[in-house]
């Protein structure tokens, strides 16, 4: 474990783990191992498990307890800062892996707001309180992207870092130039991730301190060079975001607009990369893109993004 992370911190690039699914609908373990070594390889700043393309909400408890394990022991090993995804739509089941997963001392937990029943903002700050007791000093990073039930504005954001001090992060999506210059106003002291195919952005704009990057699924090394170039080069860097959100147009835009979920448009994106093995299946009852789509999506990244291969 790294020294703690704190809200100046954390940062960085982290890349996802995708759930690798059998025929049979089972988790392929082995292939979730290879996948973690890849991503340690391409030298990304942390890995992240239990989001929301890693498939959360469709897991047992012994799965999760397996995926967890053998994250936390390849990460160990290899001395790659790693969070554990604890997030679940209830907050029974989300206190419960904390508690359990507290021992292979993560360098962060990520959790979600209460999402069956929408928690007030009282009950909110209860649940985070209670997930940071449980968590005993392990900093807490909330997970609240577009598709939660109930998405924070700043001043929400402000009430909970103020009421649960271990609360260090936000993975949210971006706004406009109105939105980052109220995040700029109000010196929220928590890092703020935002979509991985608009940090070019959120970095020029001096709010976004990383992402949770769905640009490491489709390159975990190329995402990882992109972000060095943010600091090196920052004109260049939204240059290059230019190309990837033209790519995301032609080939990411029309498959969501078909219905695909964003675990499923998440795993193609691996696909296209080609870099792993953990194919674009789904675990039932969600629909997954057939991989005769990659070959196509793959063409087009390799000619707007060459860097990435």
């Amino acid at each position: 474990m790294i020294a703690v992370l704190t809200p100046k911190t954390l940062k960085g690039n982290w890349g996802t783990l995708l759930l690798p699914i059998n025929n049979d609908d089972s988790i392929d373990y082995g292939r979730l191992s290879e996948e973690i070594g890849q991503l340690i390889d391409a030298g990304l700043d942390g890995i992240y498990s239990n989001g929301t393309a890693g498939e959360f909400h469709n897991q047992t408890e012994t799965e999760f307890d397996m995926v967890q394990e053998i994250m936390a022991e390849r990460c160990r090993a290899a001395r790659m800062p790693f969070q554990i995804g604890a997030s679940h739509p209830s907050p029974v089941i989300s206190l419960h892996r904390v508690r359990r997963s507290v021992a292979m001392s993560p360098d962060a937990f990520q959790v979600i707001l209460p999402d069956w029943v929408v928690a007030s903002e009282e009950e909110q700050v209860v649940f985070l309180q209670r997930i940071a007791e449980a968590a005993g000093g392990i900093p807490l990073v909330l997970y609240n992207p577009p598709h939660a039930k109930q998405v924070l504005g700043p001043a929400g954001l402000m009430r909970l870092r103020s009421a649960v001090p271990s609360l260090i992060g936000v993975k949210l999506a971006s706004g406009d130039a109105q939105w980052f210059a109220e995040m700029r106003s109000i010196n929220l002291d928590m890092s703020v991730f935002v979509p991985g195919h608009l940090l070019a952005t959120g970095v020029s704009e001096r709010v976004a301190s990383g992402a949770y990057s769905n640009v490491a699924c489709l390159s975990p090394g190329g995402s990882q060079a992109w972000w060095r170039m943010m600091a090196t080069d920052p004109d260049g860097a939204l240059r290059v975001q230019e190309r990837i959100l033209q790519f995301f147009a032609t080939c990411i835009v029309p498959l969501k607009n078909a219905g695909y979920s964003n675990p499923a448009l998440d795993k193609f994106l691996a696909a296209a990369g080609g870099w792993g093995h953990v194919g674009t299946r789904l675990r039932w009852p969600y629909k997954w893109i057939d991989e005769k789509e990659v070959a196509g999506a793959r063409e087009v990244a390799q000619r707007l993004l060459p860097e990435f291969f």
